[in-house]
């Protein structure tokens, strides 16, 4: 039995199965998610006898840390080994991608959904890679604790429920699209905002979505879900075909209309990331056709995100014509943040998450 990944109803029953009391499930969920307790060993709430049971009979599949990168501004990259889980042997064994970033006051994991990606944005170096498979619930998951219990994470006592040591912000922006990994990304989601679970706040974790927007309807049902982000990048449809083909299949009108009936909670604000390409999508023009494609939502924002070089034809935009983007957003009533990317010496970056190796000589690797 793989535990990590689990619901408490889940565990509450294997704990059936092993004539336990089925409250015991509910101690090892505590024990993993709010203690973040990734041994059984280490799982004191339990009594010796069923430890030594769960020994024999089950395991926590955690992701080897094949490397670790560290930024000159203190972010890590971790290059994740993933095995194929013992209950789906069929699966490929893997390598993923996620972020670690400290910041005063707080600190930001982004997270993958998938190895690889198949949705082939033109400026995203993930894309090559293409769909390697989808993420188990546990593995996305894992993405999560391993950092908090490495790095930034608190350890808890027996009968307390989760805490962190700094406002944890998670963002499901790494590799792969959640919203074709649904019910894997969904059911690691509701362990991650459970208060008797991780104990994340859903005002701090953010999914982004390239426009399923099948998927966006499905979410907009999900009683537990976290903010929403939508990867933009273009002003019109055939800006965006070009840059991302998936909008041939989800264009722009069916993309809005899906925003236009997603039920924002009266806190919460919709979110689109605008990548900034160089003489692509960053003109004058450009700004005012995305105030007009915004116009009919409410409580919107952008996020104009400067491109991360890598080995893509594209360049960055000037911080004159970024300044200007930004400025027609505004004064047109949306309001509109400039997003610079942590990590991109160590490839750690929006956009650069594609396992690229980076040598010894380059950076400080962290042992």
């Amino acid at each position: 039995m793989e535990l990590l990944g689990k619901t408490v109803r889940e565990l509450r029953a294997y704990c059936q199965e092993l004539g336990e009391p089925g409250y015991r499930g509910g101690q090892i969920y505590h024990a993993l998610y709010a203690e973040r307790k990734l041994d059984v060993a280490a799982m004191t709430n339990l009594p010796a006898t069923l430890r030594e049971k769960l020994a024999k009979d089950a395991t926590i599949a955690l992701p080897s840390v094949k490397q670790r990168y560290r930024s000159v501004d203190g972010s890590v990259r971790y290059l994740f080994g993933l095995s194929a889980p013992a209950e789906r042997s069929r699966m490929k064994e893997a390598a993923v991608e996620a972020v670690f970033m400290p910041s005063e006051g707080r600190q930001t994991i982004c997270i993958s959904t998938q190895a690889g990606c198949a949705v082939d944005c033109q400026f995203c170096l993930t894309a090559q890679l293409g769909l390697i498979r989808n993420l188990t619930a546990g593995e996305v998951v894992a993405q999560v604790l391993l950092p908090l219990v490495e790095i930034g994470g608190a350890a808890m006592e027996p009968g307390e429920e989760s805490s962190l040591a700094a406002q944890t912000n998670v963002v499901l922006m790494g590799q792969g699209e959640p919203l074709l990994n649904f019910e894997n990304t969904f059911a690691a989601l509701r362990i991650l905002l459970d208060p008797k679970g991780v104990g994340l706040s859903p005002k701090h974790v953010t999914l982004s979505t390239s426009g399923i927007v099948p998927g966006i309807e499905r979410m907009a049902k999900e009683e537990v879900r976290p903010k929403l982000a939508i990867s933009l990048n273009a002003s019109n449809d055939e800006q965006r075909d070009r840059l991302m083909p998936i909008n041939k299949k989800y264009p722009l009108k069916e993309l809005i209309g899906a925003c236009r009936r997603y039920p924002l909670r009266n806190w919460e604000h919709l979110t689109f990331e605008y990548v900034m390409l160089g003489g692509v999508n960053d003109a004058a023009e450009d700004a005012r056709c995305v105030v007009k494609l915004l116009a009919p939502l409410k409580r919107v924002k952008v996020n104009l995100i400067p491109w991360n070089p890598g080995e893509l034809p594209f360049q960055e935009t000037g911080e004159r014509r970024l300044e200007e983007f930004r400025r027609i957003l505004t004064e047109r009533g949306v309001p509109a943040f400039v997003r610079y990317s942590r990590g991109r010496d160590v490839m750690a970056a929006c956009g650069q998450l594609a396992l690229k190796d980076v040598k010894e000589s380059q950076l400080p690797v962290l042992q």
